[in-house]
């Protein structure tokens, strides 16, 4: 019995055209997986750097994509907790996910505790959810009344983490473009919206803190803010530098972090803070905690046929994309 399914193969590294149409065998299912029949693909902007070769892919050819959401079809004979008929999610560090099935070790599966929670929310919140959560939870203690810095806060991972950071208590400013954005960001909760088309982020960061500051900056536009971000932390702040949608940024002097203010930076990556499955597991458990009770909301406006990923890619990298990003299975 065949075991071809379609999935999206990078065979070299370039535009959203290097993107192919593939039918491709799928393996046996291994004790500890279960074969997932994939109903929604989330889209994060590390697909565009991965397929366009900025970052580098482990090995070519290649699939793409880390989280989807959908089904259990089949569970292998040592995987407990887990059965067929199953609603779940997955994060999974080796590309792939542009692909109409696929077998996941269990210990990367997430079970969705709400089993009515429709796959294409499931999918825009887990892998942005994730990075708001280590974002959030995991890099400092954000007390109730803290302020913070959150650019590109109308996309997908902003909207979410906006979101969690008013959950904690702190005072959210967000940049964003376009008024359209900024109406986006009241309805979800930011507090102080900033277009950044109309207005200085960093002379308004400082006027709403009263000059000192904001404790956490969360950057993920790189090049073109990056220096006025500085600006924004207060005296021992953190910059969190996740993102470099602009280009990346240039060496930092240390001495220059001093005479600032005695700064903390951190270039983190998701890959890290979810490595041991326990972390993956008590990420997703706390984001879709979170989701049940509507302290988060999952927006995703932008939804594709899976074939049509470049397209998205193309939406996603051009800023035209507010929200999570879907592919349909």
């Amino acid at each position: 019995m065949s075991n071809l399914i379609g999935a999206l193969i990078v065979e070299r590294t370039g535009g959203p055209e290097v993107l192919q149409w593939q039918q491709i065998e799928l393996p046996e299912l291994g004790d500890n997986e279960v074969q997932i029949r994939q109903e929604a693909v989330g889209v994060d902007f590390i697909d565009t750097q991965l397929r366009s070769g900025l970052l580098a892919l482990p090995k070519l050819p290649s699939g793409l994509g880390f989280a989807a959401a959908g089904v259990i079809e089949k569970v292998g004979k040592s995987v407990t907790g887990l059965t067929e008929g199953d609603k779940v999610v997955y994060h999974f560090l080796t590309p792939g996910a542009y692909a109409e099935k696929r077998n996941v070790p269990a210990e990367r599966v997430f079970k969705l505790p709400d089993q009515s929670l429709d796959s294409i929310t499931a999918a825009g919140a887990l892998f942005r959810g994730l990075t708001a959560w280590y974002l959030a939870t995991r890099l400092k203690d954000i007390k109730s009344g803290d302020w913070v810095l959150v650019h590109a806060a109308a996309g997908g991972v902003g909207l979410i983490l906006c979101q969690w950071l008013s959950h904690l208590g702190a005072n959210v400013i967000g940049t964003c473009v376009g008024q359209e954005k900024v109406q986006i960001l009241k309805e979800y909760g930011c507090a102080h919206p900033v277009d950044i088309e109309k207005a200085d982020f960093l002379e308004v960061t400082k006027k709403l803190t009263d000059g000192k500051g904001v404790s956490v900056v969360f950057e993920s536009i790189g090049k073109e803010t990056f220096e006025k971000s500085l600006d924004c932390a207060q005296r021992f702040g953190l910059i969190v530098s996740f993102g470099w949608a602009s280009g990346d940024v240039a060496p930092i002097d240390l001495a220059y972090l001093r005479n600032k203010g005695s700064l903390f930076i951190t270039r983190p990556t998701i890959s890290h803070y979810v490595a041991e499955a326990a972390d993956f597991q008590r990420g997703a458990s706390e984001l879709f905690a979170l989701i049940k009770s509507g302290a988060l909301r999952i927006r995703v406006d932008h939804q594709y046929p899976l074939k049509e990923a470049g397209t998205a890619h193309e939406d996603l990298a051009s800023g035209k994309t507010s929200g999570s990003v879907i592919l349909i299975v």
